[in-house]
This record gives structure tokens, sequence and C-alpha cells, in this order.
């Protein structure tokens, strides 16, 4: 797999690389980047091919879309896509939690005329023309108001050619394939549910898009970490990684180290087995992870890994795999 060859989103005439970055670090996920290094990330990345770049007015309350604008301004042949669902305005920074340098007050908007305010909104913050994808993000417990208001504002925005794919963002697999089946999505992110811990999203959402031909965005292949280095105090979605977790990730490292492939290899590659999956999201907060992210994506991973992984049952053997 090349990881820096483009496909196509949907029917759409967007192309994404099938490595991503993942913007949320550079709004200071969990502890402060810098505008330097924010940018150094993004310069990394797009030395080493990728073109396909995914933000949200959440991360960093504003400040990743802005980081992002900068450092993409004045460059061509890129994909941008950014959510809408949640409008930010300015705030107490102590209300920041998560986010080490962002500040505001955030709030839930899936109505017609938030989605397309957010719209604008993200549009003078990244100071550009255009965004490429649009997610609803995260509309959980917004189902009906998704539905019924932000779906035809995603559907207007794009009937104004003022973006190019609709999508729907979420970390769970059963409200996305409810939004595969109004035939109105182009492509669908799916994180944390489609990964070599849990392939929960291969039980609906994957054969539901594939059957309609909608491509899922995968992010969260790491499950925040416990891939990435199944070490003690490793998280799993966000949480301390439960005792099983962590030995089962722990006992696929084992087997990646008998072909000396890094798990972090395999972890970002695996979704690739699903024909309906386009592109890999991971989140890059510096020109280290950019570098390694790439590193990572070009390993070439012989088919006995995947074979052990099975035999262990530490994959299901009827998972699909690269």
């Amino acid at each position: 797999m090349d990881p820096f060859a483009r496909v196509p989103l949907g029917g759409t005439e967007i192309t994404v690389t099938r490595l991503g970055m993942g913007l949320a670090p550079i709004g200071g996920l969990y502890s402060a980047v810098g505008d330097r290094t924010a940018a150094a990330a993004v310069d990394e990345a797009w030395r080493r091919g990728v073109r396909f770049f995914d933000t949200a007015p959440l991360y960093g309350t504003g400040l990743s879309e802005r980081r992002a604008g900068s450092a993409l301004r004045g460059r061509d042949c890129f994909t941008l896509a950014t959510k809408v669902g949640r409008r930010i305005s300015p705030g107490d920074p102590e209300t920041a939690g998560m986010w080490a340098e962002g500040g505001g007050d955030i709030a839930w908007d899936f109505s017609f005329e938030g989605v397309r305010a957010s719209h604008r909104e993200s549009l003078e913050r990244l100071g550009l023309d255009r965004v490429d994808v649009l997610h609803l993000h995260d509309p959980d417990d917004h189902f009906d108001q998704a539905m019924t208001e932000a779906l035809p504002a995603l559907r207007s925005l794009k009937q104004e050619k003022t973006i190019g794919a609709i999508s729907a963002g979420m970390n769970q697999s059963a409200m996305l394939t409810a939004f595969a089946g109004t035939g109105h999505f182009d492509c669908l992110l799916l994180a944390g549910r489609y990964s070599l811990l849990d392939q929960s999203g291969l039980a609906d959402l994957l054969p539901e898009c594939h059957r309609r031909g909608i491509s899922v965005i995968v992010g969260g292949v790491y499950n925040s970490g416990v891939l990435a280095a199944p070490v003690p105090g490793a998280t799993y979605d966000y949480q301390p990684a439960p005792p099983k977790i962590l030995a089962r990730a722990q006992a696929m490292e084992q087997i990646c180290d008998r072909y000396d492939v890094p798990l972090r290899a395999a972890a970002l590659q695996f979704p690739f087995g699903h024909p309906a999956v386009a592109s890999v999201l991971v989140g890059m907060r510096s020109p280290e992870e950019a570098a390694d992210a790439a590193a990572m994506a070009s390993v070439t991973i012989p088919g006995g890994l995947w074979r052990d992984l099975a035999a262990a049952w530490l994959l299901d053997p009827e998972v699909p795999v690269p």
C-alpha cells in the first residue's frame, strides 16, 4: 500500500491520501504544543506526502483550526476536513479542560442555522476560503436534530459547492450506520471502533458503507495510546487501560516483534484490510510524530503476522486484513 496515494471519498471528486493527519494534538490536547511546533508538525507531514488534514472547532476551542489554517495557507492540492455541532465563544481559559492552550465556552448546536454559522466561523479561524469535508461532530445525544436540521444544512452547503463531501464523525458505529442509510453521506469518520482491539464497526457500519459506496475514514487506531505503546499506565479510549486490554496489546506486540514489525505499524495498517476504508487518521503533535506515522504506514507487513494473530485468537480469523 502506498500511504500517500490519493483515493476518492464516495462518489465525490474529493480525494484523500490513505494516511491523514489528525489535528486534535496541535490544539494542545492534554499538553501545550506551541505555534512553532504545530507548524513544524504540519510541515513534516506535508514533506512526507500527507495531503489530508482533519480538524474541528472543539480542538483547542478553535486553536487547532487557527494553527491548521496558518500552516496550510499558500499550499495547493490538499484536502481539509472540519466539523460542526459545537460552537465556541470566548470564555474563561480555566474551562478549557483537556485543551492545555485553549479556552472558551463550547455549546452544542445542530440547528440548520447553527451548522451554517459554524461553517462560516471555521473558515474565519482557518483564514481559508474552503473546507472540503464537513463532519457532524459527535451527535450522539442530538440524533433527531442532526437528521432534521443539521443534515439539510450540510446538503445545502454541498449544493452551493461550499463543501465537497458530507460526513459525520463519531466514536460509535450504530448511529453512523443510521446516517449511512439516508443515502446522503459521502463518507463517515469512525473513531476507535475499528482497530486491532475493537472491530465492532465491522458488525454494521463497514458492510453498509461498502454496499452503498460510502467511504470510511478510520481514526483512533491506537485506541488513544495502548496500541502505540502497551506499557503500564497506557490509556485505552482515554481511560487507563484495563489489565485484560493491556495484556492483549502486549501479546500482539510479542507477535509483531517476531516479524520485526512495530505494533504501531500493524495497528495503523490493519483497517486497510476492509475495502470500505479510504483513509486512516493519525494524530500528530510534532515533526517526530509526523515522521513516525509516515514510517509506520510504509512498513511492509508479512502475511504471516496476521495469520499468527488469528492463530493466537488475538484477531478473529474472519476479519479482513491487508
